[in-house]
């Protein structure tokens, strides 16, 4: 843990109220917005003035605010209540303040009250130190941008709780984050009559809610099982810092593999052809790769038909991982939760062909000279589909209800082929053989 990421958790725990969002191209001006300083939500009114400011008032207040537990600013807190604006910032930080540069987007930023007219704030830039936080207090990335709430304090009356309550209470360990997942859908799905059009017409929407309601799966389950743990003494120090660890660890590890989970589904759901860590080269493995490997390693299969994607929950500094997964393809996806990234790293994901994909919602929070070049899942998934609906008909065969891509056979028409009418030779691979067999038992052919 570096110590920029303790400082800021001791102030979140002792601090009467604190806030967390990602600094976005709004707040550092790269957006085309004119306005000056670090947005704050309505819901977070009362980090600045103890209460919800009412239309129709201006309203200010100066404060002093400690940043990275060094430079210390006279800043303001400012309410824009009058005409047609509705809205909270925080402004005037002194003159070449940098956490409002463009390099600073995407990082995360935490403000707490630790006294009347006292703040600490902190940026957390790597990776890590962001995932790492956010663990800590149990939030997903769609969970910042609000109060943060130690007691993580739940209407009993939620539906979405009651059912979570329901559906763990036979529960005594966590379940695979396969099934985890598949659970978090389930619950979601049958409180919100959600049917497959609904996800195929909105596959964005439908994933952020699936994500969000597996974190508050997860968390509930996280209560169940480590409660009788931590509310007995531990015997030592190195006791309780061991089962600290175990517990950030899992919340850091199950995170990105739910992301991919929940896009397995909605994929599923769309009826594309793809295959989860499909091996490449130096066994390398891109997190989906379409339509799969077996096409990836014929050359036959036309490259421009190959389509790889990346799925990370932050991707400030690991994106790169994703541009050696797959010499083939020239143009490699990125899917991230992460809404806002700066200017410099937009660039560079650019200059090394990774095409950005986000959802929706967050198309906003980017440069505006960028947005335009953003992908959404349903745009990613209409590529997908376009690519496939063209794919040569000899790499397609059914195997059940399923349709699967299958490279063994490289002719246009197979059961001509198999019946002497066409001149293309057919190969005939083990795991084609009961195709073939039927073929000829069916036209009373013998083999070629």
């Amino acid at each position: 843990m570096s110590e920029l990421l303790d400082l800021s958790i001791q102030a979140v725990k002792t601090a009467k109220t604190s806030f967390c969002r990602f600094i976005t191209g709004n707040d550092a001006g790269t957006t085309g917005s004119h306005q000056a300083g670090f947005y704050i939500p309505k819901n977070a009114a009362p980090l600045l003035f103890g209460e919800k400011c009412h239309k129709g008032e201006n309203r200010e207040r100066w404060v002093t605010i400690k940043w990275q537990n060094d430079l210390e600013t006279a800043s303001r807190f400012i309410y824009y209540g009058q005409g047609t604006r509705n809205e909270y910032r925080i402004t005037r930080f002194g003159k070449g303040f940098e956490f409002l540069q463009d390099r600073y987007v995407g990082s995360l930023i935490i403000i707490a009250e630790i006294d009347v007219d006292y703040y600490q704030a902190f940026v957390l830039e790597s990776e890590d130190d962001i995932e790492s936080f956010l663990s800590y207090f149990n939030l997903s990335t769609e969970q910042t941008n609000q109060i943060i709430d130690l007691s993580q304090a739940r209407n009993e009356g939620d539906m979405l709780r009651l059912a979570i309550m329901e559906r763990i209470k036979d529960l005594q360990d966590f379940p695979m984050t396969y099934e985890m997942g598949k659970m978090a859908q389930d619950i979601y799905n049958r409180l919100n009559n959600v049917t497959p059009e609904q996800i195929r017409k909105t596959p964005d929407k439908i994933l952020m809610s699936w994500y969000s309601a597996e974190w508050d799966l997860f968390r509930s389950l996280e209560e169940k099982v480590y409660k009788p743990i931590y509310t007995q003494p531990f015997d030592d120090c190195q006791s309780l810092i061991d089962f600290s660890n175990k517990i950030l660890n899992r919340r850091k590890s199950r995170a990105g593999k739910s992301l991919e989970h929940h896009l397995s589904a909605i994929f599923d759901a769309e009826e594309l052809i793809f295959e989860e860590q499909a091996v490449t080269e130096e066994k390398k493995k891109p997190d989906f790769l379409f339509p799969n490997s077996e096409c990836y390693h014929n050359w036959e299969f036309p490259a421009e038909d190959l389509t790889v994607l990346g799925a990370k929950t932050t991707c400030k500094d690991r994106w790169r991982q994703v541009t050696t997964e797959a010499d083939r393809v020239d143009e490699k996806y990125l899917f991230t939760l992460q809404p806002g990234i700066s200017r410099n790293q937009l660039k560079e994901m650019a200059s090394e062909k990774v095409l950005l994909v986000v959802p929706e919602s967050h198309i906003k929070t980017f440069p505006e000279e960028y947005q335009s070049s953003l992908g959404t899942l349903g745009s990613f998934i209409n590529l997908v589909k376009e690519k496939q609906a063209r794919m040569p008909k000899h790499f397609l065969m059914r195997r059940g209800n399923k349709t699967v891509v299958d490279t063994s056979v490289q002719v246009e028409d197979v059961t001509d082929a198999l019946t002497g009418k066409s001149k293309v030779e057919v190969n005939i691979t083990n795991n084609f053989h009961e195709k073939v067999e039927q073929v000829i038992n069916n036209k009373g052919g013998e083999k070629k």
